[in-house]
Formats: structure tokens, C-alpha cells, sequence
């Protein structure tokens, strides 16, 4: 369950250097506010040479817009209009990558948005296990805690299921606590952060932010902000929105992540994966520490066994609200037709 933070730390500095891979990317919601941006941010991506986008709605226009972009990519739109849209735009990807779905507005939790996006995500999970089985799927759709375990029974159900290619995105929780600690010491820093993506399942790790000093108040105030850091967007939209910029730059890194480790980097990342980390407690799926290579995930580290008491009392508490956002989504999928 726990790693020393020099074996985490070596891990963080294995790099090899290698000709960067060419990749198909798909995005299911391109046309969506998460979607148009990211689908940008991958457009500028020199790793990326086939950018397929797919939404109900409004994706030719998109594909034509972030097509004039000169890099060397070719891309292509499709809606549910489109004779085997859906099928084209994932046969051939390498990543799909989904933030299809409703956004929250305020007063919402991500686990209000439930029972429109689950069954959005199951389907779309469907037409990947069917067109693109092998691809790695990164899943932004909201709630994260559930959708994850949907994609992972979906994926099952068809036969096709690898627990190396299915990640729950939870980057955007890392930007912030990163940005939030810039803040205070004037730098960019890392700031490990680990259990979900809602709420109190959302753990920045500032144990592990070396010569970083924290007061009490400072600490329990910053791990609130990271927490609960996308009401402080859907507040400021005013009923308009959600976190769509940050969340699709924090997509592209993570997707960013991936294509590197398929050209050969040793890659270390965080994700909402399936890992027996916390097997004794039934619990299933935790975002943690990953290494990646071309195949995904090549390998899962446990948490660092110089966490804080605060932080190790953190995830004791997010382990029953994991619990149930897993088996609400696993249930779902088992009463699905």
C-alpha cells in the first residue's frame, strides 16, 4: 500500500529518449465545452497524425475550425447523423478519449450528473470495446468514481477487457493543487494527489512536496480548495458551465502522457485505474501512482509510506464514498439490456 519517496522519485526521473510515436486520437464529445479545447490541444500535439471527433452535434464545424492548424495531423468530424460515424471515428484510434456529457451547474455535485452521463459513457464505452478494443480509453465524463467502473463492466461484458487501458482522468486535480502551492512559493511544483475525483476522494499529497512548510490552517484550507477547487469554476460561470478550460488542457497532458510512453519513455503519471492497493478494504479502483508504457499501465505503485497522518486519515475517510460510487457504477451496467 505504501512506497518509500525515493522509489517514487526514481521512478519520476526515468526518462529514455526516442522518436516520438504517431498516434490515431479519438475524442467522443468534441464538440462539447471540454471537448472543442481539447480536441485543439491535441490538434497542436506533433504526436498526434489522425484526430478523429465525434458528438450528436456541431463536430464538422470543429473539424474544420482546429483543421487549419498547420500541424501535420488529419482530421475528421462526425455526429450520430452520420452513416457509421461513431465507427469511424474509433476504428484505427490508439486513444479515445471521452468528456462527453452533461456539465454541472451550481448547486450540482459530480455525482448528480450520474444518471445522464452513465448511460452516456456506457454506450460510448460499447462502440470502443466494438471498434477499438485495444485502444486505451481515458475517461473524463463525470463522475469519474463511477464512469471508470462502467467502462471496466462494459469492457468486460464484451470480453475485451485489459485493466491496463482504462484510465479515470484525474489530472485536472493535480494542475490545481500545483497551481494552488505556486501560489504560496512562487514556483511550479508537483503535488502528488491520489484517491478520486470528487470531493473528499480528492487527496493532495503536500507531505510530498519537498521543503514545502504548511501551518495547520494552510494545509486543511489548500485541501479544501483542491477538493472542492470545480465549485469555485461553476460559481464563477454563473449557471453557464463547468471547469471545460483547465479540464481539457489537464486531458491533453494526461493523453500527452500516454503517447510518450508508447515512443518508449518511462513515464510516471496519476490515474483512477483498477488496483488491489486497497483490495482488503473491497475497494476496487483508487487513483494513484502509475508507470506507463506503450501497452498503458506497466506498473502501479502504492502510496508513499511518508505520507502524513492527516493525509493517510484522508484516504480512510474517501475509502466508503469511493465504495459506493464504484458499486453504483458496476450496478448500473449489471441492470443495463
Amino acid at each position: 500500500m505504501f512506497a518509500s519517496r525515493n522509489a517514487i522519485k526514481l521512478a519520476a526521473r526515468s526518462f529514455s529518449t526516442s522518436v516520438p510515436s504517431q498516434s490515431k486520437v479519438a475524442v467522443l464529445g468534441a464538440a462539447g465545452g471540454i471537448g472543442q479545447p481539447l480536441s485543439l490541444l491535441l490538434k497542436a500535439n506533433p504526436r498526434v497524425t489522425e484526430l478523429g471527433l465525434y458528438d450528436i452535434v456541431n463536430t464538422p464545424g470543429v473539424a474544420a475550425d482546429v483543421g487549419h492548424i498547420n500541424t501535420l495531423s488529419n482530421v475528421a468530424g462526425y455526429t450520430a447523423k452520420d452513416a457509421d460515424g461513431l465507427k469511424k471515428t474509433l476504428e484505427g484510434a490508439e486513444l479515445v478519449v471521452i468528456p462527453a456529457g452533461v456539465p454541472r451547474k451550481p448547486g450540482m455535485t459530480r455525482d448528480d450528473l450520474f444518471n445522464t452521463n452513465a448511460g452516456i459513457v456506457r454506450d460510448l464505452a460499447q462502440a470502443c470495446a466494438e471498434h477499438c478494443p485495444n485502444a486505451k480509453l481515458l475517461i473524463i465524463s463525470n463522475p469519474v468514481n463511477s464512469t471508470v467502473p462502467i467502462a471496466t463492466e462494459v469492457f468486460k461484458k464484451a470480453g475485451v477487457y485489459d485493466p491496463k487501458k482504462i484510465f479515470g482522468v484525474t489530472s485536472l486535480d493535480l494542475v490545481r493543487a500545483s497551481r494552488f502551492i505556486g501560489d504560496k512559493v512562487g514556483k511550479v511544483v508537483d503535488v502528488p494527489v491520489v484517491g478520486g475525483h470528487a470531493g473528499v476522494t480528492i487527496i493532495p499529497l503536500f507531505s510530498q512536496v519537498e521543503g514545502l512548510s504548511l501551518t495547520q490552517e494552510e494545509r486543511d484550507a489548500l485541501t479544501h480548495r483542491v477538493q472542492f477547487g470545480g465549485d469555485e469554476v461553476v460559481k464563477a460561470k454563473d449557471g453557464l458551465g463547468s471547469a471545460t478550460l483547465s479540464m481539457a488542457y489537464a486531458g491533453a497532458r494526461f493523453a500527452d502522457s500516454l503517447m510518450r510512453a508508447s515512443a518508449g519513455e518511462d513515464v510516471l503519471e496519476w490515474a483512477f485505474i483498477r488496483t488491489d492497493l486497497f483490495k482488503n478494504e473491497g475497494l476496487e479502483f483508487f487513483s494513484t501512482y502509475v508507470k506507463l508504457d506503450k501497452n498503458g499501465v506497466k506498473e502501479i505503485l502504492p502510496l508513499p509510506e511518508s505520507i502524513s497522518e492527516y493525509e493517510k486519515e484522508l484516504v480512510k475517510n474517501a475509502i466508503p464514498e469511493l465504495k459506493k460510487s464504484e458499486t453504483k457504477g458496476t450496478n448500473f451496467v449489471a441492470s443495463s439490456n
